[in-house]
């Protein structure tokens, strides 16, 4: 996929989960496994960057990213969770949609990019509704990939 970042077809994924601990575990594995990242060093940059505040922006919603040193370009990853998980975020609410962004270490103004397209593609009501209502993982990357696409076309 091309545009503001890299998000493959098995970065996309449901899963089940207790806490954000796990939410954060899961993510930095699937980021290792996708795209060949050490998942160590992933989940200690995201944990990093949720020190500073919940990227639980509402709506249940949460967008974990981070940079990481050696990364060519932004990468995504996206989990549904099987149920709403407490994330600490804005508005108090769980959550159980989790878009993860990885970008370069030295990618200011093309990771806030990134983080931007992808809040307007969650804080659309049409599109929250349907990630949610998807039936699996193939139904989910085809919504986010045409909203990537027609976004960035």
């Amino acid at each position: 996929m091309t545009g503001l970042f890299n998000l493959l077809p098995e970065a996309v994924t449901t899963a089940r989960a207790d806490s954000k601990d796990i939410i954060l575990g899961k993510l930095a594995a699937q980021f290792a496994g996708v795209y060949n990242l050490d998942r160590d060093t992933v989940l200690k940059r995201i944990v990093e960057r949720e020190e500073l505040g919940s990227t639980g922006f509402g709506r249940r919603i949460a967008i974990p990213h981070a940079r990481i040193p050696g990364l060519g370009r932004p990468v995504a990853a996206f989990i549904r969770l099987e149920s709403p998980v407490e994330f600490d975020s804005a508005d108090g609410m769980p959550v159980d949609l989790v878009f993860g962004l990885l970008s370069p270490e030295g990618a200011g103004a093309a990771h806030l990019h990134a983080l931007a397209a992808i809040s307007r593609m969650m804080r659309d009501e049409t599109m929250h509704e349907a990630l949610l209502a998807a039936p699996g993982p193939e139904v989910l990357f085809s919504l986010l990939s045409n909203v990537i696409d027609r976004d960035v076309a």
